[in-house]
């Protein structure tokens, strides 16, 4: 009997290694799995989940919210990073100048709202690669400065309105988007700007596009959108908006520590 208890126990003994490795052997092959998915989902998740800084804030003078692809929110500061899929929202007096990797900027206006819809860029393009830059302005003016990328390809630079589409040639210019918001603004009759959209052109060309039609403006021109249905045109400067900014922004001097207030006017008509 002796004999026998101790042989069921040895049976016991190896079972249970038998067991434990059939375990251990297990756990492993979990955690390869495991492995194995993590790297495959992160080969088939869109890039704007691994999204690289794309631009950085370099001046500001008030509050900027920023809303990411994910969903999620925060106020930015002075060199903070903007990211591609973006929504950036500036408050009540605040300036904020974005300079992006290409070297292109854009000045946002007080209570603007202004997407980076997709931005791809390489400094070195390879075969493979194609330049694309999409933004959106919802509400609001911006100033807008293209860098290496609009130049060298400038038929891959778009901006999107409520109103019409931006095309570009190289070019320095101003959007401002008016909807019952612009009563604040100055204009040379003193009535408020009607809506609509509202660009001037410093330099280049700039082609305004919607289901109307289409228009182009050079330098020292500007064009007017009264919605989405009615193909722009260009106006006289005397009813022409030139979207200005204050110097503390518009200039490169200061290390972008914040520009402050500015008195003057922050959008005048010509």
């Amino acid at each position: 009997m002796k004999i026998t208890t101790e042989a069921a126990n040895m049976r016991n003994l190896r079972n249970a290694d038998v067991a434990t490795s059939h375990m251990n052997q297990l756990q492993k092959l979990r955690r390869v799995i495991a492995c194995g998915l993590f790297c495959l989902i992160g080969l088939l998740l869109p890039v704007s989940v691994w999204a690289e800084g794309v631009g950085t804030i370099t001046h500001l003078g008030g509050t900027i919210r920023v809303t990411r692809a994910d969903g999620t929110s925060k106020i930015l500061s002075v060199k903070s990073e903007i990211r591609e899929g973006d929504t950036l929202r500036t408050e009540k007096n605040t300036f904020a100048r974005i300079k992006f990797v290409d070297g292109g900027e854009v000045v946002l206006r007080p209570e603007t709202v202004f997407k980076v819809d997709a931005y791809s860029y390489q400094a070195v393009p390879t075969p493979e690669h194609k330049d694309n830059v999409l933004f959106g302005l919802v509400k609001g003016g911006m100033r807008s400065v293209t860098g290496l990328l609009g130049k060298r390809s400038p038929d891959a630079f778009k901006m999107n309105t409520a109103t019409a589409t931006i095309g570009i040639r190289g070019t320095h210019f101003g959007v401002l988007m008016c909807n019952n918001d612009c009563g604040n603004i100055p204009t040379a009759t003193g009535h408020a700007l009607a809506n609509g959209m509202y660009t001037d052109t410093a330099q280049g060309t700039v082609v305004v596009s919607n289901a109307g039609g289409s228009v182009v403006s050079t330098a020292g021109t500007f064009t007017y959108t009264p919605d989405a249905g009615t193909a722009p045109k260009m106006v006289p400067p005397s009813e022409g908006v030139q979207v200005t900014m204050p110097p503390s922004i518009s200039n490169n001097k200061g290390n972008g520590g914040g520009m402050g207030k500015s008195d003057s006017n922050s959008c005048t008509v010509n």
